[in-house]
């Protein structure tokens, strides 16, 4: 693949290069949401706000409209919304971790509020964010590398947390808002207070946030109580100043702190036993974060700069033995971009971004239970990064029928791993270019394709993998008088591990229409194909003797560690080609709205032909349909859900039926009277009890759950 890579950087340079005479100003250009009319606006997808219809590829929205009306208990609940992304973990927040197109792990990015979230393991989730603190979600779906770097092979997932803002409206000082609810399929309540303010001069404004969630065991559609046990608060703090009109200065602290009781493997249907003990989990998040936006009146500066520091730690104690472990990964980073601007003729324009990034991932970990305290697979080791980047948004409505848009981009990553017990490093750079191109011969029809390539570095803990990976018995030995005896399977670095590296395009249309059956009202629909070829996929090569099993001379013998070949070792094993198709709509007019998805993905391993395992999903229909009642403030909705039978597995024992689930809600939040500030949601999640899994996690989803939700906001 690297000759088509660098092949490729070489176009997209020399297409910066032939517009680096240009640049434009984006006319305002607004898609609407379906509940609210408001604009939806992706600015992940480009680092400009920009249209999310216009995009050259596929990005989701998810503002704080569509999040309240799931009443979520987890920000997993809310992806039923997004197309072509989902959770593979199991029904326990304890687990979540998302993929995008069949993409997972480590090829995921995951961003609150610009800052990089770098925690991942084994069995622990990725998300250390309350819903509650989260104003809108954006996916970006497929390679981002070409803006974001390692690890965007799949996509992106960038969270923005609620501002002052977003709570005061226009002459108002002061605001709050009480929340509180109920889920009765894990017993849930929750409770949470916001507040914000802001000087008389508007210069300067704050913001606090607190939620308190508990809730315990899960009920699922198969009828079985899957043991769970939650404790979490969350936490924000915001302060921003405004010295002028052109510069904006910010700081940010937010605290997530979730405490349980459940399996050390949390993730699928999986309980406390033997090999997976009960554990005390204290999981906390702590972001710390300083930025800066100035954007004088100037076409050639709109400066970005935003430092953080976060800390992800999971730490367990289990509840039989005096055994805890712990895992930690603190990152530091810095990201700077800038936006220039410059017209050519009546209507054409281009807009450059670039800038340039810097972090540092540094993980560690501990065992009470080892002789020198260290935890198996789970390695003292570090990571840095340096990338920079250049992009262009050319847009060409002058001399040509409709309006075309071509965006090239490209970025360049160093990167360097090592660790405190190994004798090797893991360095390299890598290149990422990305050309998407779209055309306008009407305004309500778009026409769009994109090519990109991607990487994915390999981590710390896949490179240096170190310890103990489990414990097994030795069959092939007498047993002694306290039983068989056992011998351990040992984790063996890999200074030979490879950059995962994807090759994908993409080709789409869309439609928009305005005034389509009464006025003001709008429909939009988007649908896409793509194809992606990922080379050096990452995996876990497990090697244990056959003299484990059985005792014969014509057998290796059975013993510990790399003398006898018990090992586990991260190794790129494979090569795989995903395809899949993806459609998304929406519908607003003053009496419906209605929004709904479809998407469709295939996998296969080249080496073998077999179906790629734990990344497929069905074939998956969602569809949002509500109806406003008069003047009232009052919303009623039902959520479908429908996939088929899925059958795209190696093993038949891995085949799920389809299924149907519904959900139906209704909200009350009048704009005038005695309940003018407040909001009431009810609703009722898998009306049906249905059994049924989304992938193939072995466990049921959550069962029948009636949901109720009361909040008061007020502005001063």
């Amino acid at each position: 693949m690297k000759p088509s890579f660098h092949t490729a950087s070489l176009l997209v340079i020399a297409a910066v290069a032939l517009v680096g005479g240009a640049d434009r100003a984006r006319a305002e250009n607004t898609q609407v949401d379906p509940e609210t009319g408001e604009p939806v606006i992706t600015v992940t997808a480009t680092k400009n706000p920009i249209r999310a219809f216009d995009f050259p590829g596929q990005v989701s929205v998810v503002e704080r409209a569509i999040i309240e009306d799931f009443n979520p208990s987890t920000l997993q609940d809310v992806f039923d919304a997004i197309p072509g992304a989902q959770f593979d973990s199991g029904p326990r927040r304890t687990g979540d971790a998302p993929s995008i197109r069949g993409i997972g792990g480590n090829g995921v990015l995951i961003f609150q509020d610009g800052a990089r979230q770098s925690f991942i393991s084994g069995h622990d989730g990725r998300f250390f964010i309350d819903p509650e603190l989260v104003q809108t979600v954006e996916v970006v779906r497929g390679p981002s590398s070409a803006l974001y770097g390692s690890g965007a092979l799949g996509g992106v997932i960038a969270t923005r947390t609620v501002t002052a803002r977003d709570l005061l409206d226009d002459g108002e000082r002061f605001a709050v808002r009480l929340a509180t609810g109920y889920q009765s399929v894990n017993d849930e309540f929750r409770i949470g207070v916001t507040g914000a303010g802001q000087s008389s001069d508007g210069v300067w404004d704050v913001l606090g946030h607190y939620t308190y969630r508990d809730s315990g065991s899960i009920e699922l559609g198969s009828g079985d109580l899957l043991p769970s046990d939650d404790e979490i608060n969350s936490a924000l703090f915001k302060v921003t100043t405004r010295p002028s009109d052109a510069l904006e200065l910010y700081a940010s602290y937010a605290r997530y702190q979730a405490d349980s009781s459940d399996p050390q493997n949390p993730q699928g249907g999986n309980i406390a036993g033997p090999g997976n003990a009960l554990v005390f989990r204290d999981a906390k998040n702590d972001t710390a974060q300083f930025g800066l936006k100035f954007d004088p009146a100037s076409d050639a500066v709109n400066l970005n700069l935003v430092g953080y520091y976060s800390r992800n730690s999971v730490e367990e104690d289990e509840v039989e033995s005096p055994r805890t472990t712990d895992r930690a990964v603190e990152t530091l980073g810095f990201m700077i971009d800038n936006r220039s601007r410059i017209a050519f003729g009546d209507a054409s324009s281009v807009t450059f971004t670039y800038g340039g990034e810097y972090y540092r991932d540094e993980q560690t970990g501990l065992d009470n239970a080892t002789p020198d305290g260290t935890r198996g697979g789970v390695p003292d080791a570090d990571t840095e990064f340096v990338g920079i980047f250049a992009q262009a948004e050319i847009t060409i409505a002058d001399g040509i029928p409709g309006e075309l848009s071509i965006i090239p981009g490209i970025r360049w990553d160093s990167f360097r791993s090592s660790a405190d017990d190994e004798t090797f490093e893991i360095d390299d750079d890598e290149f990422s270019p990305k050309l998407g191109v779209s055309y306008k011969p009407i305004p309500e029809l778009l026409i769009f394709g994109n090519y990109s390539l991607g990487f994915r570095a390999p981590s710390f803990n896949e490179a240096f993998a170190d310890g103990v990976h489990f414990t097994i018995p030795n069959l092939s030995a007498p047993p002694g008088p306290f039983g068989p005896a056992f011998v351990q399977n040992l984790f063996i670095g890999n200074a030979d591990l490879q950059s995962e590296e994807s090759e994908t395009w993409e080709i789409g249309a869309g439609l928009d229409f305005v005034d389509l059956v009464q006025d003001g009202d709008r429909f939009t629909v988007k649908a896409s194909y793509y194809d992606s070829q990922v080379d050096n996929l990452i995996g876990l090569d497990v090697n244990i003797p056959a003299g484990c099993f059985v005792a014969s001379p014509f057998v290796p013998p059975c013993g510990p560690g790399a003398a006898f070949g018990n090992t586990s070792q991260n190794v790129n094993i494979t090569n795989a080609g995903i395809t899949g198709f993806e459609a998304e709509f929406s519908y607003s007019s003053d009496i419906f709205y209605a929004r709904g998805h479809f998407s469709s993905i295939d996998g296969i391993d080249e080496e073998n032909g077999e179906f790629l395992e734990g990344v497929l999903t069905p074939d998956i229909f969602f569809v949002d349909f509500g109806v406003r009642v008069g003047e009232t403030g009052l919303r009623v909705g039902t959520r479908m859900t429908y996939a088929t039978d899925f059958d795209e597995v190696n093993d038949p024992n891995q085949a799920r039926d389809g299924f149907l689930v519904g959900d139906i809600y209704a909200v009350f939040q009048p704009e005038s009277g005695p309940f003018a500030d407040f909001r009431l949601d009810l609703g009722i999640d898998n009306v049906g009890d249905a059994d049924f899994e989304v992938v193939s996690a072995g466990v049921s989803q959550p069962g029948q759950n009636f949901k109720a939700a009361l909040s008061w906001s007020k502005g001063f």
